[in-house]
């Protein structure tokens, strides 16, 4: 019998593909995007030093739907507001074993609008 991996499992598989090539430093951090059906998460992480330098979230914004594009907008705004202010302009994205497309593409598309290169 074929058993079936989970959604989530095969998420963290591709996850796990990614990171093996997607590395952050202290200049140029890596954007690491978390989504739940209810909320968005997004880190800069400093994988040398394993440290988070800057976080957003839509539970942070007090959004009421933090799980649409609009929450993700908003995020990704926030998340380059964040970085301008700790000196950060260029990231490397992980989509954290998503697909390109939704909330992380708009997260991202926001992100980039608001002034972060990646």
């Amino acid at each position: 019998m074929i058993k079936k991996v989970s959604r989530n499992q095969a998420r963290v598989e591709r996850h796990k593909r990614v990171r093996d090539k997607v590395y952050g430093t202290k200049d140029i951090p890596r954007l690491n995007v978390f989504r739940s059906a209810k909320n968005i998460t997004v880190q800069l992480i400093d994988d040398e030093n394993g440290n988070t330098l800057v976080s957003a979230s839509s539970m942070e914004l007090k959004l009421k739907n933090g799980g649409n594009i609009e929450a993700a907008k908003q995020v990704g705004a926030e998340i380059a507001k964040k970085a301008k202010k700790a000196k950060i302009t260029k990231v490397v994205f992980d989509r954290g074993g998503y697909e390109y497309h939704g909330r992380v593409e708009a997260l991202a598309d926001a992100a980039r609008e608001n002034g972060l290169e990646f």
